[in-house]
């Protein structure tokens, strides 16, 4: 079983490998997405394994040092686009694809395009050490630009999002503040220790099945991505929402992550299912206001 100081230096070493990653990045500098009140550029940067991933950047124009956040997509291969959620009055985000698409690449989930069993064998090799160390260099990267302050920098998301916005607001030095929306992985092991009926999070149950060992491995590379157990590490601000209705993100689970951050925090409750809820944006840009 993963105790909490494996589980610490385990995400330290992925932190560090991410922040001594070379920052490489390009902007386009000019507009691609028509949205009122911005300037929104595609970007595309360098990722740990040397993968260049595609993005955007929103910001008002004329900004200079200005309140920021990174915009982490939840599950899917499809890139979140610029929208009310993904941008607030007076700040700048930047949102990637995980997977190298495009900066607006649009799919749909289905079960066989899906990648939560990737690696799941192994805490070193499972999907989300990857992408929780993409996410961390794309902080880096935003923190680069002059449209930014680079010490008034947060993490936002929804779900998968929410819950790598956890985990960077333990273990990135850039995120200073965090608005996790029904966060994702929370007592993950619970959940896959019942019968579970629901994809995605059903691909790893499939995948234990596939594999010699396959529970005992898959439960052991679990215990390392908790969202609980990796909010126990996060001190900057943050703000959790969780849905009364909510089948994926229960509330219960949520509430425990919710419970064990040590700083700063404000639990939203909505009543509501998985997905975004209208009042996240205004009570997320208020959080960033007075947290950043």
């Amino acid at each position: 079983m993963t105790t909490l100081d494996d589980l610490q230096a385990f995400w330290q070493a992925a932190e560090a490998e991410a922040h001594s990653a070379p920052l490489d990045y390009h902007r386009s500098l000019r507009n691609d997405y028509d949205l009122s009140g911005f300037t929104v550029e595609t970007l595309t940067f360098r990722g740990i394994r040397g993968e260049m991933l595609s993005g955007w950047l929103a910001y008002p124009p004329g900004a200079r040092r200005l309140r920021s956040f990174l915009w982490v997509p939840p599950y899917g291969r499809e890139s979140l686009v610029p929208n009310e959620y993904g941008t607030r009055e007076g700040m700048v985000s930047l949102s990637f694809n995980f997977f190298g698409h495009g900066a607006f690449h649009q799919e749909k989930y289905v079960r066989e395009r899906g990648y939560f069993s990737e690696g799941a064998e192994d805490p070193e090799t499972w999907v989300f050490r990857r992408m929780y160390q993409n996410a961390s260099i794309a902080a880096r990267v935003l923190q680069a630009q002059v449209e930014v302050d680079e010490d008034r920098i947060g993490s936002m998301g929804m779900s998968q999002g929410g819950g790598l916005s956890l985990w960077l607001g333990a273990w990135s030095p850039v995120v200073k503040a965090v608005c996790a929306d029904m966060p994702f992985l929370c007592q993950i092991a619970t959940q896959l220790e019942g019968a579970v009926y629901r994809y995605p999070l059903k691909e790893v149950a499939d995948f234990m099945d596939q594999i010699p060992l396959g529970r005992d491995r898959v439960l052991n590379t679990v215990s390392n991505f908790d969202t609980v157990s990796q909010a126990a590490f996060c001190q900057v601000p943050a703000q959790v929402s969780l849905g009364l209705k909510d089948p994926a993100a229960r509330p219960d689970h949520v509430r425990a992550a919710f419970e064990v951050l040590p700083g700063t925090k404000r639990l939203k409750v909505y009543d509501w299912g998985h997905d975004w809820h209208p009042e996240m944006v205004e009570s997320n840009r208020e959080w960033f206001a007075d947290h950043l």
